[in-house]
């Protein structure tokens, strides 16, 4: 299979490929690091789980509110360059955000969670651009490396928590109460990389001429909204999972790092089903039934992890990895089948993350408001399950064989 050979590509595009890899690496750990020391962070600053919810909350809500900046960035200095102020100011943030206070962990989170969002509404229109025979292979790719950024981060912050609290306690005792504060900051270092193999890709850049309101159409197309919604709907879940499933599992029994290695693991399991449900959607007349098994799948494997035995956890980790990877790739795969041309995809993206990002944030601040006001996890069913109804019901409009109205050429 020749499908992606590096023979058959200009060194440019390998060198172009190797970075946008190692940039979606970057697109998660900053959101899947915090859930696992969550606990550690909750009491060495005395959050409650509202003040938690807010925290899993900040960085998807600004994943959200910041992708229509990234439109406004390219006219002004080119996506390249954009891409790489974003991983400059991610890293920044990543570094400082855990030894300035409970108000700059906050804020750091927010602003690395814009710096994502920024990065995220580009990526796709330079993979369209430099790979436009290699798209799905490429998106292909994309998330898979976006998956392992994720697992990364999920499985090692706590192992990584404790070393550190292991080190620092043996040169100080009783310093390892600061250990989650390295653990967050070790993650500076993905985008300090990335951001150095980007580099190269900033020569002869110049600033692209974007009209600014080339999606307005789309505001009043049904099926773009049908689309934005199963996006953010979907997206709700997959936040919740990222930022409260160690958490829900340390309360019903689970050791610290057992609960963050099974998040790994959900996560790292989403790459089969990330490959596999658009290629199986693509070659269908319509997604809809793929949209449905995923989503499904995804419902259960929540509930599986909310009331089942703790000891079949795994078997509901397995589950939700499945669900979750097919949902994700699934409503990426929508923005450019649902879009006539490269064009109408790019604003389609943007409306999509942008509206559907800041949708998502609402799912984890929910289920902190809940937790404390019942005191327990067993509410939250109720609200996992509405959302996944929710998305059902837009995947039957956004799974239909249609397209938006075109953008190109609106002014």
């Amino acid at each position: 299979m020749a499908l992606l050979s590096t023979s058959a590509m200009p060194r440019r595009g390998v060198l172009t490929l190797v970075a946008l890899l190692l940039v979606a690496l970057n697109l998660r750990p900053a959101l899947t690091s915090v859930s696992p020391v969550l606990g550690s962070i909750a009491e060495a600053l005395a959050l409650s789980p509202s003040w938690q919810g807010i925290l899993t909350t900040l960085p998807v809500l600004f994943l959200g509110l910041a992708a229509p900046l990234a439109p406004r960035l390219v006219r002004r200095i080119g996506p390249e360059r954009s891409v790489f102020a974003a991983l400059a100011v991610l890293a920044v943030a990543l570094l400082v955000r855990p030894y300035i206070g409970t108000a700059g962990l906050f804020l750091g989170t927010a602003i690395a969670g814009g710096c994502i969002g920024v990065i995220g509404v580009l990526l796709p229109g330079i993979v369209k651009r430099d790979f436009p025979r290699r798209v799905s292979i490429m998106t292909g790719l994309y998330t898979v490396a976006l998956n392992l950024g994720a697992s990364a981060a999920a499985g090692t912050t706590e192992p990584l928590r404790q070393a550190l609290g292991g080190l620092w306690q043996d040169a100080s005792q009783g310093a390892s109460n600061s250990s989650w504060q390295g653990a967050l900051a070790f993650w500076l270092l993905p985008a300090v990389i990335a951001a150095l193999f980007w580099l190269p890709q900033l020569k002869g850049t110049q600033p692209t001429r974007v009209p600014a309101r080339r999606g307005a159409r789309l505001r009043h197309d049904p099926l773009a909204w049908q689309v934005s919604l199963f996006m953010g709907l979907q997206s709700s879940l997959a936040y919740i999972v990222f930022g409260w499933l160690p958490t829900i599992l340390q309360d019903r029994g689970l050791a610290a790092v057992t609960a963050g290695l099974a998040l790994s693991v959900s996560i790292l399991l989403q790459v089969t089903t990330a490959i596999l449900a658009p290629w199986i959607g693509s070659r269908m007349r319509d997604q809809r039934a793929v949209l449905i098994g995923v989503m499904t799948l995804t419902l259960i494997g929540l509930l599986g992890c909310l009331y089942a035995p703790i000891g079949s956890v795994w078997l509901w980790i397995v589950v939700l990895g499945l669900g979750q990877g097919g949902t994700f790739s699934m409503a990426l795969t929508l923005l450019a089948l649902r879009a006539p041309d490269a064009t109408t995809a790019a604003s389609l993206s943007a409306m999509a993350q942008g509206i559907g990002y800041t949708l998502a944030a609402m799912g984890p601040l929910l289920v902190g408001v809940l937790h404390d006001w019942s005191g327990g996890w067993n509410v939250v069913g109720i609200l996992v399950s509405a959302i996944a109804l929710g998305a059902l019901v837009m995947a039957l409009g956004a799974g239909r064989d249609r397209q938006v109205a075109s953008t190109s050429g609106v002014d």
